[in-house]
Parts: structure tokens; sequence; C-alpha cells
């Protein structure tokens, strides 16, 4: 037998009334007869039904979060900072992980919608972009977006950090070191195309020959295997890069694994840096260069964004770009001469 909200009225001596305010955070209730009605319920088991609340035009205060890959310690660390800032604005998050996978990314849509969650966050590339248009068309749930593709004519809340700075960044210090072969392992995604174009207007800034080839994608996966696969690719060229950036720390480790089968040290025979600055870059060895994404507050930016939507305090459209920071350790010097 399910336990309902008059048996918990019942048991503290409350109205339903008084029980329904203190679970929706509504009414002027007393600190003492919140604190006895909380005992009942944590006593009876009681959980709300999240359907009902909704139904009511309430929020359910749960937002959906839909990310790519959780084997990317990125979006790792992305959902623990979301969590977090959640928890402290009295949101819950139901996580999902998509594959990139656009069947998966409907079914659970459909699920979070199922369970009432008054938002989403959608991180990185979504599949189906058809789907991700009705959503942020649809005002009735929020969306925001983190990383994300380029959905620029629709209004929609996101946080981004500047990949084409990032990308300039990178290859302007690879220079400075005295490269001039920069091989780039890219994925196929908003943020490499952005990183990319930084890449290549610092390499004409320059005044180095900009060599198309020497830009790979990473297929069918941005992982570190396949990573592997595109800088085995590199280091076969004619004239080898003496420099690799990888589009992220994932891709970096995996030239560093293709650069090690081909007898090379890093960084004496060959540099590589990476991007985002995850726990992996700190504990390889050598140490990876790489750059410095705002983790903690591009999780807090955009749970606060989403919230304020939810709780009608916003109307405006926002567009948080952030700035990336590098990062120097030891995979990467000075060119030989």
């Amino acid at each position: 037998m399910s336990i309902t909200i008059y048996d918990v009225a019942k048991k503290a001596g409350v109205s339903t009334a008084t029980v329904s305010k203190i679970i929706n955070n509504t009414g002027s209730i007393s600190e003492r007869t919140k604190k006895k009605v909380q005992a009942v319920m944590k006593e009876l088991q009681y959980q709300p039904s999240l359907i009902a609340t909704a139904l009511n035009g309430k929020c359910t205060y749960t937002i959906g979060l839909l990310i790519p890959d959780l084997a990317n310690p990125i979006f790792a660390e992305y959902a623990r900072c979301i969590e977090d800032r959640a928890q402290e604005l009295g949101f819950n998050i139901i996580m999902c992980s998509t594959d990139t996978d656009i069947e998966r990314e409907a079914k659970y849509v459909s699920l979070l919608k199922q369970k009432c969650v008054d938002g989403f966050i959608i991180a990185a590339k979504f599949e189906n972009v058809k789907l991700l248009k009705d959503l942020i068309k649809n005002d009735k749930i929020p969306v925001a977006l983190i990383a994300a593709q380029d959905v620029s004519e629709l209004p929609v809340d996101s946080v981004t950090v500047d990949d084409y700075l990032g990308g300039y960044q990178v290859t302007e210090y690879l220079l400075s070191l005295g490269h001039k072969r920069i091989g780039f392992i890219a994925e196929e995604a908003r943020s490499s195309k952005e990183r990319i174009r930084g890449y290549k207007q610092a390499i004409i800034e320059a005044g180095v020959e900009y060599d198309e080839s020497l830009i790979l994608v990473c297929k069918p996966k941005p992982t570190m295997g396949y990573a592997e696969v595109a800088a085995k690719k590199l280091l076969e060229l004619p004239g080898r890069p003496t420099a690799i950036f990888g589009a992220n720390d994932s891709l970096a480790i995996g030239a560093i694994w293709a650069a090690r089968k081909h007898g090379l040290t890093i960084p004496k025979d060959l540099s590589v840096i990476g991007f985002d600055n995850t726990v992996m870059s700190q504990i390889m060895e050598p140490p990876l260069s790489t750059v410095q994404q705002p983790i903690q507050e591009i999780g807090r930016q955009v749970v606060d964004l989403l919230t304020q939507k939810i709780e009608r305090k916003r109307k405006l459209t926002q567009r948080v770009v952030l700035l990336p920071e590098l990062v120097i350790r030891q995979s990467t010097m000075k060119i030989s001469k």
C-alpha cells in the first residue's frame, strides 16, 4: 500500500494543505511545523508525485541533463559541476548519456518529459537536430546548452568557451617554440571547427604555409583509440609534424600512444598538446600541456540561466562565452634545430 499525502497529514496532525505547502515551499509555515512534517515524510518514506505536481502547474525541481559520452572525462566534470550547482538551488538532476545516437536522444527526451522535468540542459553535439529545434521552440520547457552546436538562428540560452581563441592560443604557442608543421586531430563538432579556425588564423598570421593534410578528423568516434589511428597517419606523412594539437585531451593522449609506437619521445621528438585540462592530462607521463576550460563556471552559469527561465525570472535569451586559459606542462618544448 502506497503512502499518500493524507497519511502524512494525519500522522503529523496537520492539514493536507499544510503538507502541500511544505512540499512546494509555498505559504507561511513555521519552522517547527516544517521540521515535524518533514520528519514524518522521512519516517513514512513518502515520495511526492512529480506528475501531480506538474499537472498543478508547479515546479518539480528536476532538470534533465543530456550528455553525449560519459567516457569522455570533460563531460563527467561538466555533469558534476552542474549537479553541484543545481543542488545548491534546490534542483535535482536526471542524467542521460546519449552516445550521440539519434534514437537514444529521442528516447531520453521522451522519458524526461514523462518524468515532468522543468527544463533541459544539453551538452555538446546533439545529432537529432529537428528534435533539438522543436525542444527550443517549445517554450513550455526551457532549454539551455553548453559546448553546443551552432543554433544561432534559435532563441536559446547557452554557455560556451571561446573555442576560436583557444585554438589560436595553442597554435601561437607552438609556433613560438619553433614548430611549423603542426598536426591537428579534430572531432566532428562545432567546438573543433572553431578551434581549427583559430589554428588556421594563427598559422596564416605567422606567415607559415597552411597545409590542409595536417588536419585529420577522428572517425567514427573521438576516442583515444581512433585518435591513435589518426596520429599514425600524420606521423607517416613525408614531412611529419613536429607537434600535434588534439582537439581534446583524449585525442592528444591517443597521439602520444601513436608516437611511442613509432619510437618517438615526448616532447623531445614530438610536442603534444590537448584541450580541456581533464584529470587525465595531469596524470599522464609526461603531464600534458592543454587548455583550461572554466568548467565550474560553465556549470554554474548554465544552471543559473535555466533555473531563471524555469522560475520566470528572466525572458531574454543569453549567450555566455567564457575565456580559455593555456596550461603549459611537460609534453611540449622548443623544437631542436
